[in-house]
Protein backbone atom coordinates (compact mmCIF):
# COMPACT_ATOMS: atom_id res chain seq x y z
CA UNK A 1 0.00 0.00 0.00
CA UNK A 2 1.09 3.42 -0.95
CA UNK A 3 2.44 5.71 2.00
CA UNK A 4 -0.21 8.16 2.86
CA UNK A 5 -3.38 5.90 1.90
CA UNK A 6 -5.82 4.65 4.06
CA UNK A 7 -6.68 1.17 4.18
CA UNK A 8 -10.50 0.84 4.24
CA UNK A 9 -12.49 -2.21 4.85
CA UNK A 10 -15.35 -2.03 2.67
CA UNK A 11 -14.04 0.04 -0.33
CA UNK A 12 -13.65 -1.97 -3.39
CA UNK A 13 -10.56 -0.19 -4.16
CA UNK A 14 -9.41 -1.36 -0.57
CA UNK A 15 -7.70 2.50 0.17
CA UNK A 16 -9.54 5.30 0.05
CA UNK A 17 -7.63 7.91 -2.65
CA UNK A 18 -7.59 4.98 -5.19
CA UNK A 19 -10.26 4.39 -7.71
CA UNK A 20 -12.39 1.23 -6.62
CA UNK A 21 -11.77 -1.98 -8.30
CA UNK A 22 -14.86 -3.34 -10.42
CA UNK A 23 -16.76 -4.72 -8.08
CA UNK A 24 -17.20 -8.86 -7.88
CA UNK A 25 -20.01 -10.16 -8.82
CA UNK A 26 -22.67 -9.79 -5.82
CA UNK A 27 -23.53 -13.41 -4.15
CA UNK A 28 -26.53 -14.43 -3.71
CA UNK A 29 -28.02 -14.16 -0.25
CA UNK A 30 -27.74 -16.99 1.74
CA UNK A 31 -31.22 -18.36 2.88
CA UNK A 32 -29.99 -17.92 6.79
CA UNK A 33 -28.41 -14.23 6.39
CA UNK A 34 -31.04 -12.52 8.46
CA UNK A 35 -32.84 -15.74 9.55
CA UNK A 36 -30.61 -17.74 11.12
CA UNK A 37 -30.33 -18.95 14.71
CA UNK A 38 -33.61 -17.14 14.93
CA UNK A 39 -35.28 -17.36 18.55
CA UNK A 40 -38.71 -18.98 18.32
CA UNK A 41 -38.09 -19.35 22.46
CA UNK A 42 -35.15 -18.15 24.47
CA UNK A 43 -33.43 -20.11 26.90
CA UNK A 44 -35.72 -19.59 29.91
CA UNK A 45 -38.85 -20.55 27.38
CA UNK A 46 -40.69 -16.68 27.99
CA UNK A 47 -40.14 -15.51 24.36
CA UNK A 48 -41.84 -16.93 21.47
CA UNK A 49 -40.47 -14.35 19.31
CA UNK A 50 -39.18 -14.84 15.77
CA UNK A 51 -35.99 -12.01 16.39
CA UNK A 52 -32.67 -12.78 16.68
CA UNK A 53 -30.34 -9.82 17.31
CA UNK A 54 -27.59 -11.20 16.16
CA UNK A 55 -28.94 -11.34 12.55
CA UNK A 56 -26.93 -8.17 11.62
CA UNK A 57 -23.34 -10.53 13.27
CA UNK A 58 -20.65 -10.99 10.36
CA UNK A 59 -21.68 -14.00 8.31
CA UNK A 60 -20.22 -15.40 4.93
CA UNK A 61 -22.26 -13.57 1.74
CA UNK A 62 -24.40 -11.52 4.72
CA UNK A 63 -23.93 -8.20 4.24
CA UNK A 64 -26.49 -6.39 6.55
CA UNK A 65 -23.89 -5.02 9.39
CA UNK A 66 -21.93 -3.40 6.35
CA UNK A 67 -25.05 -2.09 4.63
CA UNK A 68 -25.87 -0.50 8.08
CA UNK A 69 -22.64 1.01 9.03
CA UNK A 70 -22.25 2.75 5.63
CA UNK A 71 -26.05 4.64 5.59
CA UNK A 72 -26.21 5.10 9.01
CA UNK A 73 -22.57 6.92 9.19
CA UNK A 74 -23.25 10.67 9.52
CA UNK A 75 -22.20 11.91 6.34
CA UNK A 76 -24.55 9.25 4.23
CA UNK A 77 -27.28 10.12 6.02
CA UNK A 78 -26.83 14.02 5.35
CA UNK A 79 -26.80 13.60 1.85
CA UNK A 80 -29.34 11.51 1.68
CA UNK A 81 -31.55 13.92 3.45
CA UNK A 82 -30.21 16.54 1.63
CA UNK A 83 -30.97 15.02 -1.89
CA UNK A 84 -34.66 14.09 -0.82
CA UNK A 85 -36.90 15.19 -3.66
CA UNK A 86 -34.25 17.57 -5.14
CA UNK A 87 -31.23 16.95 -7.36
CA UNK A 88 -27.60 18.46 -5.96
CA UNK A 89 -24.51 19.68 -7.75
CA UNK A 90 -21.18 18.00 -5.76
CA UNK A 91 -20.63 21.83 -4.75
CA UNK A 92 -23.95 22.44 -3.27
CA UNK A 93 -23.48 19.52 -1.57
CA UNK A 94 -20.34 20.18 0.16
CA UNK A 95 -21.86 23.83 1.06
CA UNK A 96 -24.62 22.41 2.82
CA UNK A 97 -22.70 19.55 4.74
CA UNK A 98 -20.89 21.60 7.23
CA UNK A 99 -17.73 19.51 8.36
CA UNK A 100 -17.43 17.37 5.61
CA UNK A 101 -13.70 17.47 3.56
CA UNK A 102 -13.86 17.45 -0.50
CA UNK A 103 -12.61 13.71 0.06
CA UNK A 104 -15.49 12.56 2.23
CA UNK A 105 -18.13 13.26 0.01
CA UNK A 106 -16.32 11.92 -2.72
CA UNK A 107 -15.71 9.06 -1.03
CA UNK A 108 -19.46 9.28 0.51
CA UNK A 109 -21.50 9.41 -2.76
CA UNK A 110 -19.29 6.74 -4.46
CA UNK A 111 -19.97 4.35 -2.18
CA UNK A 112 -24.19 5.66 -1.81
CA UNK A 113 -23.71 5.45 -5.56
CA UNK A 114 -22.27 1.61 -5.70
CA UNK A 115 -25.42 0.47 -3.21
CA UNK A 116 -27.85 1.86 -5.37
CA UNK A 117 -28.84 4.32 -3.37
CA UNK A 118 -27.78 7.54 -5.50
CA UNK A 119 -27.46 8.48 -9.08
CA UNK A 120 -24.53 10.05 -10.44
CA UNK A 121 -25.06 12.37 -13.93
CA UNK A 122 -22.19 13.70 -15.34
CA UNK A 123 -23.02 16.63 -17.83
CA UNK A 124 -20.83 16.81 -21.12
CA UNK A 125 -20.04 20.47 -20.48
CA UNK A 126 -17.23 22.48 -20.12
CA UNK A 127 -16.65 22.73 -17.36
CA UNK A 128 -17.78 19.24 -16.56
CA UNK A 129 -21.28 19.08 -14.50
CA UNK A 130 -21.79 16.45 -12.44
CA UNK A 131 -25.38 16.10 -10.35
CA UNK A 132 -26.46 13.50 -7.68
CA UNK A 133 -29.72 12.84 -6.94
CA UNK A 134 -31.22 9.60 -4.76
CA UNK A 135 -32.56 6.59 -6.65
CA UNK A 136 -35.70 5.43 -5.86
CA UNK A 137 -34.27 3.03 -3.44
CA UNK A 138 -32.00 5.57 -2.01
CA UNK A 139 -35.84 7.08 -1.61
CA UNK A 140 -37.01 4.60 0.38
CA UNK A 141 -34.32 4.85 2.80
CA UNK A 142 -34.85 8.32 3.21
CA UNK A 143 -38.27 7.59 4.24
CA UNK A 144 -36.81 4.95 7.31
CA UNK A 145 -33.96 7.82 8.39
CA UNK A 146 -37.21 10.71 8.49
CA UNK A 147 -38.75 7.99 11.27
CA UNK A 148 -35.60 7.70 13.08
CA UNK A 149 -35.16 11.52 12.87
CA UNK A 150 -38.80 12.08 14.18
CA UNK A 151 -38.31 9.50 16.86
CA UNK A 152 -35.62 11.52 18.15
CA UNK A 153 -37.18 14.56 17.87
CA UNK A 154 -39.86 13.61 20.17
CA UNK A 155 -37.87 11.58 22.54
CA UNK A 156 -34.92 14.28 22.79
CA UNK A 157 -36.14 15.65 26.23
CA UNK A 158 -36.22 12.22 27.56
CA UNK A 159 -33.11 11.38 26.42
CA UNK A 160 -31.43 14.58 27.91
CA UNK A 161 -32.94 14.11 31.21
CA UNK A 162 -31.51 10.56 31.22
CA UNK A 163 -28.12 11.64 30.46
CA UNK A 164 -28.13 14.28 33.18
CA UNK A 165 -29.41 11.83 35.67
CA UNK A 166 -26.60 9.14 34.78
CA UNK A 167 -23.89 11.60 34.67
CA UNK A 168 -24.67 12.95 38.30
CA UNK A 169 -25.17 9.47 39.59
CA UNK A 170 -21.55 8.53 37.72
CA UNK A 171 -19.93 11.79 39.58
CA UNK A 172 -21.73 10.70 42.77
CA UNK A 173 -19.72 7.37 42.44
CA UNK A 174 -16.38 8.66 41.73
CA UNK A 175 -16.77 11.00 44.46
CA UNK A 176 -17.97 8.33 47.11
CA UNK A 177 -15.01 6.10 45.57
CA UNK A 178 -12.83 8.62 46.16
CA UNK A 179 -13.93 9.42 49.58
CA UNK A 180 -14.07 5.60 51.15
CA UNK A 181 -10.78 4.13 52.43
CA UNK A 182 -8.93 0.93 50.33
Amino acid sequence: MEEGTVKSPGYPGGTMGEEPAAAPAAPAAPADCAGAGTVTGAEDGDCDCDYDARQWDVREGCEVRQILDRVADKWSLLAIALLDRRVLRFTELRREIDGISQRMLTVTLRQLERDGLVRRTVHPVVPPRVDYALTPLGATLHDTIQSLVSWTEEHQSEIAVARSAYDERIARERRDAAHTPN
